[in-house]
Formats: C-alpha cells, sequence, structure tokens
C-alpha cells in the first residue's frame, strides 16, 4: 500500500475506535496517522523513509522491506519505547493501533509480510492486491468513509459545539 493509505488507515482506525476509548480524540488519531507509516521506515522510498533517509537506509540493510519493522517483534518494541518515553496513553495507543493498521494494509497486498521475524514466513490474506493499484485506491475511498462516518460523532460530541 502506498503512503497516503497507510495514513488514512491510521487515521480511519483511530477515528472509529474513538468512540468507544477514553483517548484524547486530537492526540489518538494524530498519533495513528504517525503510527501508519512508520513500519515503511525500511524503505527509503516512502514517505517516513524519505524524512529519515540515513536510518531507512540503516534499517532496510540490516532487515530489508517488510521484515523486522512489519512484525509483532517491531510493534512491542515500539510499545515498549514509547511507554518509556512518554506517559500519554492516547499517543502510545493511537501509535499502536496506526502499526496494527499498517500491518493489516500491507497483509492485503501479494507481497504481504513477516508477521512472525525473524521467523522467515510469510503472512498475507486469501485476497490480495498490488500496491497502488485501482483496488488500492477503493480501499482509500472506504478508509475515508469510514473516518467521515465516526468522525462527525467526534466533531458533533466535542465541547466546542456543546457551550
Amino acid at each position: 500500500m502506498t503512503g497516503k493509505t497507510h495514513i488514512m488507515g491510521g487515521i480511519a482506525a483511530t477515528t472509529a475506535l474513538t468512540t468507544s476509548t477514553g483517548y484524547d480524540p486530537a492526540w489518538f488519531i494524530f498519533a495513528g496517522a504517525i503510527g501508519g507509516i512508520i513500519p515503511d521506515i525500511c524503505h527509503g522510498g516512502s514517505k517516513i523513509g524519505r524524512k529519515f533517509p540515513l536510518l531507512s537506509k540503516l534499517i532496510n540493510t540490516l532487515f530489508g522491506h517488510r521484515t523486522f519493522t512489519h512484525s509483532l517483534l517491531f510493534l512491542l518494541l515500539i510499545g515498549f519505547l514509547l511507554s518509556m518515553m512518554t506517559s500519554n496513553a492516547s499517543l502510545i495507543a493511537g501509535i499502536i493501533v496506526g502499526i496494527i493498521s499498517h500491518l493489516l494494509l500491507d497483509a492485503a497486498t501479494k507481497q504481504g509480510i513477516k508477521l512472525l521475524y525473524p521467523v522467515n514466513i510469510t503472512v498475507r490474506f486469501p485476497f490480495t492486491t498490488k500496491t497502488g493499484g485501482t483496488v488500492e485506491n477503493i480501499v482509500l475511498l472506504g478508509l475515508t468513509l469510514v473516518t467521515i462516518y465516526y468522525g462527525k460523532d467526534i466533531v458533533f460530541s466535542s465541547s466546542f459545539f456543546t457551550q
């Protein structure tokens, strides 16, 4: 999947979950967008890889693409590191949810992911698509509609409109 789909995946997931959690919507959704692109730090051409080219090159050299940064091990490591760096539960949870959305979206591609890294097993859904293709654009539209659907509840229930 492309960066825009991963960002929208993180936003859609956190927006939908905001209605059933006590997380601060602004932090949670912002962090979901960031978490949605973090796993692609292993790819120099990705949105995040272009922002941090040296780190991206190092990670890609050590692990390759869609291996360590697309695994449960990486997810646990990020969760641990974030909990050591901040006490903002909305930020931590948002990044974790964004990463999970990224993993799910990439598992829907033909390349799949190494979810159980370092075990060399590729995980992909039975129905896959090509990155950047028509199906991905339909997925992006669906994620946008999910965001609008759940986002309206967040906007209209905020204290801004009730005061």
